[in-house]
């Protein structure tokens, strides 16, 4: 009886820690949020910015490869 203790212990500890920083992402995404809407002000195009954040993490070959895909596709569709 004593594990199921130790157990529930260990459970309830886990959910309280996950709920700790599932507030504190809340928190950043906002901060995140606030962010955006400090560059849209000042004339920045947030869209783009997202865009632009999104293909700084991808590996450079990656980018390359989906430049090339998008090329082809417009090229396909005489969006030049």
């Amino acid at each position: 009886m004593a594990d199921d203790n130790v157990s529930a212990e260990q459970l309830r500890l886990f959910i309280e820690r996950i709920e700790r920083l599932e507030e504190e992402k809340k928190g950043v995404a906002d901060d995140i949020k606030d962010v955006y809407g400090e560059a849209k002000a000042t004339g920045f195009d947030s869209k783009i910015m997202r865009q632009i954040v999104r293909l700084r993490k991808m590996e450079k070959h990656a980018r390359d490869e989906q430049d090339a895909l998008l090329e082809t596709y417009r090229n396909a569709l005489g969006l030049h």
